[in-house]
């Protein structure tokens, strides 16, 4: 198996804060892999550091087979996009993705080419003539990434690059940036804050915390299956029951009742866990093996689904229902879910990220 990154052993202190702290992550060759955590979680450091604009305190950073460490920026085989543009506004769109070329010494024809197939895939086919100040936000966004692209780098960095955009936007170019990966191949590292835009656009995300890894994974493994509360709350809402293991498969709530786990999920724990469920696979009703008694406290229509706060003895809990939902506040109800519906994280007096 290929690797484009290999980061070993990185941290990286400035003066007394530790950004980065023992970092180890190999992203393999072609994935679109995304950096996700909150503000301050040592991703954009762990980012700056792959490009070269930050060097770590200790450990080594490999592309390919070749350590990096100490190499500018426009030595590394890397590209980065920021979220800014920082396009050169005198330039047009054309010169603007040519600039990389030309400083290479690409000869003319091939410059022109190159440019023209990467405008191409950037859906600006014809723009070349252009200025940046004559394009929308989401356009000079494309730009950019022509510009990053065009140089055919081992890996592009993209660092919040939709950031600036309305939210429209920004949803249309997470999939147009997937299609592009996908069409060009390359290796994609993504800095996000958002767990949606991770999730609708990598196929390998890293969930980081306090400068160290959380989980890595797929991104239906990381929402099916957290393995810590953090990323149980931070990959979307979830529902954590506290209890204290059981016997196999089982863990007693502190209102008494007796859960059935996922089988496997309790993975050798025992003394206090939290149950997790996802608000989709609580069921009003139902025929799930787990029962949940409450009353319904709130409820919201958001089209999609109607998302209901339900009061149980457990405290509230959320559930959502496809399309517009019958119940209504002050009605009490019975909310059932399945033992495979579950996943088990050590118990943790975290709040919700």
């Amino acid at each position: 198996m290929n690797h484009d990154v290999r980061i070993e052993g990185v941290t990286k202190r400035f003066q007394d804060v530790t950004a980065v702290d023992d970092l180890n992550l190999d992203i393999e060759s072609g994935k679109f892999c995304a950096l996700l955590g909150p503000s301050g979680c040592g991703k954009t450091t762990t980012l700056r550091m792959i490009g070269g604009f930050e060097e770590p305190t200790e450990g080594t950073i490999y592309l390919g087979d070749h350590a990096v460490t100490g190499l500018p920026p426009h030595k590394r085989d890397v590209n980065t996009v920021f979220q800014s543009y920082a396009l050169f506004p005198h330039l047009t769109v054309f010169e603007n993705v040519a600039f990389g070329l030309r400083r290479k010494g690409v000869k003319k024809a091939e410059v022109g080419k190159e440019v023209d197939e990467m405008l191409r895939i950037v859906g600006l086919a014809g723009y070349g003539g252009r200025k940046p100040r004559q394009l929308s936000g989401g356009q000079q966004q494309r730009v950019a990434l022509a510009r990053a692209l065009v140089n055919r780098p081992r890996v592009l960095l993209l660092d919040e690059p939709l950031g600036a955009l309305d939210l429209k936007l920004r949803k249309e170019m997470q999939l147009e940036l997937k299609r592009i990966q996908h069409e060009m191949g390359f290796t994609f590292v993504h800095v996000t804050h958002d767990q949606e835009e991770a999730m609708t656009m990598a196929d390998w995300i890293v969930v980081m915390n306090g400068g160290r890894i959380e989980q890595l994974g797929e991104p239906a493994e990381l929402y099916e299956h957290p393995r810590t509360p953090f990323v149980a709350n931070f990959l979307g809402v979830s529902n954590l029951l506290s209890g204290v293991v059981d016997g196999p498969d089982r863990v007693r709530l502190e209102s008494g009742d007796s859960l059935h786990v996922a089988s496997g999920s309790l993975n050798g724990r025992t003394g206090p866990v939290s149950v997790g469920i996802r608000p989709e696979k609580l069921h009003i009703g139902g025929s799930g093996v787990n029962r949940l008694a409450g009353e319904i406290v709130e409820r919201a229509y958001v089209g999609v689904s109607t998302q209901y706060v339900v009061k149980t003895p457990m405290g509230e809990v959320s559930v959502y229902v496809q399309g517009a939902g019958t119940h209504a506040p002050g009605e009490q109800l019975e909310l059932s879910f399945s033992p495979e519906a579950t996943f088990v994280v050590d118990r943790s007096e975290e709040v919700a990220a």
